[in-house]
């Protein structure tokens, strides 16, 4: 009768743990939740703060004058004084884009911290950007005779401030893409690694 070694009856695969596992497919696994949490996730940081009260001048700025005495409330609910100025559609477009993206989807996305929430905002926003300057240059190009007013404190005060919010989500939008790019890279090392420590067993 042969006595048995510690090591009679252990399999190639008993190597990689008591379970069979291999540790490497446990790095891996936590790689790609670390990935998945990055790709849908975003930390703004102290720029949530910039944003918010941004988002706070922009709802303000709703208040003030757009052009002559209709303010961008009036503007955005078709009011008799906006009809007397002579509102065109850019300035209707813009303060509705500035209202949806510009301060709706902030929010949403300083709440959530949702990735695609500050990206919508960030696009909503840098269209607004065009539409806001549309607004201003037909302010100041009314028609002989018309009696409708310049461009506001309130028209400008919104466009300064749709400028200032997509200057600060595309930031954070930016260091969110960094950030997974940084989470790829190492989920390649991990693989790479596991592959040439496969080689060598073999």
């Amino acid at each position: 009768m042969t006595a048995s070694g510690p090591d009679e009856g252990r399999t190639p695969g008993d190597d990689a743990g008591d379970d069979g596992r291999d540790p490497m497919d446990e790095v891996r696994a936590d790689l790609e939740a670390a990935e998945r949490k990055i790709a849908g996730e975003i930390d703004p940081g102290a720029r949530a703060l910039v944003v918010a009260v941004a988002v706070l001048a922009l709802l303000g700025s709703f208040s003030l004058p757009h052009a002559g005495a209709a303010n961008g409330w009036e503007v955005l609910s078709f009011a008799p004084d906006a009809t007397a100025e002579s509102i065109a559609l850019p300035s209707r477009i813009f303060v509705w884009l500035a209202l949806v993206f510009g301060a709706i989807f902030s929010i949403l996305a300083l709440v959530t911290r949702r990735w695609v929430l500050a990206w919508l905002a960030l696009a909503g926003s840098a269209v607004s950007i065009v539409f806001g300057m549309l607004s201003i240059w037909s302010r100041q190009t009314l028609p002989v005779g018309d009696p409708g007013a310049g461009p506001g404190i309130g028209l400008i005060l919104g466009w300064i401030t749709v400028m200032v919010l997509t200057f600060h989500w595309a930031k954070v939008v930016w260091t969110r893409t960094a950030l997974q790019l940084a989470a790829e890279e190492e989920l390649r090392n991990a693989a790479a690694q596991q592959e040439n420590k496969g080689l060598l067993d073999d």
